[in-house]
């Protein structure tokens, strides 16, 4: 939704999906012109659709790991392979910087992925499908997502006992997911895989102690024996170079003080 209405803002035309007719019902009678699209579906249906008439497709359909589904990687090869057959000229895949899953220390775009764990597997298999697309094509390994309605205070405020309090927080505003994502359709050479996430450089008890701070909200507190593992550090330098990309809300703490909750 908060994509589609930037873009529209902008005088793109755009053509969103959703699986539930009362929901495109929605986003029509919003102004965003929408169709159902379910799948995975049948080849033949799947060729036929709308969708296919769009120059670039940005896919941001979720894996539902954790509701026990598999057919990911099927639902997004089963895109591919039907743009393939029409005229779209580049594919814009919306993922997770989960696929980082089991690794320590700094991680980059080009770091070797722990696919030994299934999820990471899923994740990654379907990241590939997009990258052997015949066109352009693009991976925004997005950190997880906050800014309107997802305020990082409301998080843990009021959790005891938790782990890990030194480690590393990968997160990015919407604003600058939007903007990651806007940069990848206006600049249609580029391509590759790109990290989406804030150079907030503070650990996780000092964050989510401030983001609940900012909130009125009782403060997480951590296990203090718990201290000295700091995880994954994800580096977004790559979308910044390459894409010229500043963000609006690099320092996400920053933001929490500023922003009207």
């Amino acid at each position: 939704m908060a994509l589609a209405t930037q873009l529209m803002k902008e005088n793109i035309p755009v053509m969103a999906t959703t699986t539930r007719e009362e929901k495109a019902a929605e986003l029509n009678q919003a102004g965003i012109n929408s169709r159902v699209l379910q799948l995975p579906q049948v080849p033949s249906l799947l060729r036929e659709h709308d969708i296919f008439s769009c120059r670039q497709l940005v896919i941001c359909i979720t894996p539902q790991l954790k509701k026990g589904r598999v057919d990911y990687p099927e639902k997004i090869a089963q895109l591919v392979a039907v743009a393939e057959k029409n005229d779209v000229e580049k594919i814009i895949l919306l993922s997770t910087s989960s696929v980082y899953n089991g690794l320590e220390g700094e991680v980059f775009e080009q770091t070797e992925l722990d696919i030994s764990a299934n999820k990471v597997a899923i994740v990654a298999q379907a990241e590939q499908s997009v990258l052997n697309f015949n066109g352009l094509s693009a991976v925004i390994r997005l950190s997880g997502l906050i800014g309107p309605a997802r305020h990082p205070g409301r998080f843990l405020a009021g959790k005891k006992d938790l782990a890990n309090p030194d480690a590393a927080v990968n997160l990015i505003h919407q604003t600058d997911a939007l903007g990651l994502i806007s940069c990848l359709l206006k600049q249609k050479q580029a391509q590759g895989i790109f990290n989406g996430v804030a150079n907030t450089r503070v650990s996780r008890q000092q964050f989510y102690q401030q983001a609940a701070l900012a909130l009125a909200l009782p403060e997480p507190v951590f296990n203090e024996q718990d201290r000295g593992i700091t995880g994954k550090v994800i580096n977004g330098d790559k979308g910044r170079r390459e894409l010229s990309y500043q963000y609006r809300y690099d320092d996400l703490v920053l933001w929490m003080k500023n922003s009207e909750n």
